[in-house]
């Protein structure tokens, strides 16, 4: 019997025709495996830190929020953008979690259609970020790897806190291989 998913993955979705496809299609899969996971945590667990000094969920939603804005809305899609970093970081119970999440899945969602609109033709355009040289393909790349490790992380909090009351299974397709 086939476990419905609880995120449709990229390799689930077939093959797709271009590479900002493709990135836009892993930002979608990331946003949902962040909105399936938080959305177990309580208001309390979304500001829990893991250890002195480390992120907690709710840092790392907000500096996913920042980084995308920066590299893809404000470099690519030449949106204005005023990025306040440390803030990210230091934050704490400044947002609710559905706060948290509608701010994510907006900016993933404006996100997707500037990396869908980028040209192919446009990909080696030289770009100044965050005091990097690069490129559009070198942000976008960035851009999407940036979301996975950040992902990660908030999967790696989110079960440190939930694995005894409420396990998590991403892949219940893939149980007993």
């Amino acid at each position: 019997m086939e476990v419905e998913p609880l995120v449709r993955t990229v390799l689930s979705r077939g093959r797709c025709d271009s590479f900002p496809e493709l990135a836009a299609r892993y930002l979608e899969e990331y946003l949902q495996k962040i909105q399936v996971t938080v959305n177990r945590l309580d208001e309390e667990q979304v500001w829990w830190r893991p250890a002195a000094g480390a992120s907690s969920v709710g840092n790392l939603l907000l500096h996913l929020h920042g980084n995308l804005s920066l590299w893809i809305l404000s470099s690519l899609g030449e949106r204005d953008f005023d990025r306040d970093r440390a803030g990210e970081f230091s934050a704490d119970r400044s947002h609710r979690r559905d706060e948290l999440g509608e701010l994510l899945e907006s900016t993933v969602a404006e996100s997707c259609k500037v990396v869908r609109s980028i040209d192919p033709a446009d990909f080696h355009r030289p770009l100044s970020i965050q005091g990097y040289s690069c490129d559009v393909l070198g942000a976008l790349f960035h851009a999407v790897e940036h979301m996975s490790y950040h992902t990660g992380q908030i999967l790696w909090i989110v079960k440190r806190q939930t694995i005894e009351t409420d396990p998590l299974d991403l892949y219940p397709r893939h149980r007993g291989e």
